[in-house]
């Protein structure tokens, strides 16, 4: 065997053993985390305002709220987040919460673009219950959180 068809014989060997090490089965994938952690604090939530920016989308995975927003700005790198919840409980069935979301954007460029932010929402459960509604300011609809 030449030094050349050994060279492709191990260079296919290489492929073949990146191929097999990057299949998985689905057991195997862990959850990816969420961005941000879910604040509650009720001076908070009365003290921020949540504008500045667009709801895209919104979803629940698991323990993650998931938001696709849109805002103006220059490349949307710099903007910052928070998610605060009112610390306050609606007794009703199913109980209900109150949140914001926060954008701190400081860019000052007229383009608009879309970024997608998640926030665990695992603080907000409560006792002896299994699902919760979050109300959240300028979400046109509200979301049923089962856990």
């Amino acid at each position: 065997m030449t030094f050349k068809s050994l060279k492709k014989v191990l260079l296919f060997l290489v492929v073949i053993l990146c191929f097999i090490n990057m299949q998985c089965d689905d057991d195997d994938m862990q959850p990816i985390g969420c961005d941000f952690q879910t604040i509650i604090d009720a001076s908070k939530y009365t003290a921020e305002t949540s504008e500045g920016f667009s709801f895209i989308s919104s979803e629940i995975i698991d323990d993650c709220l998931s938001f696709t927003i849109a805002s103006s700005g220059c490349d949307g790198t710099s903007w910052e987040f928070d998610f605060i919840d009112s610390a306050a409980v609606a007794e009703l069935f199913p109980e209900q919460r109150f949140l914001k979301l926060v954008i701190f954007n400081e860019e000052l460029c007229d383009a608009v673009f879309q970024k997608t932010i998640t926030f665990d929402i695992n603080s907000l459960q409560i006792e002896n219950s299994n699902e919760i509604i979050l109300n959240i300011d300028g979400l046109s609809n509200a979301l049923n959180y089962k856990y």
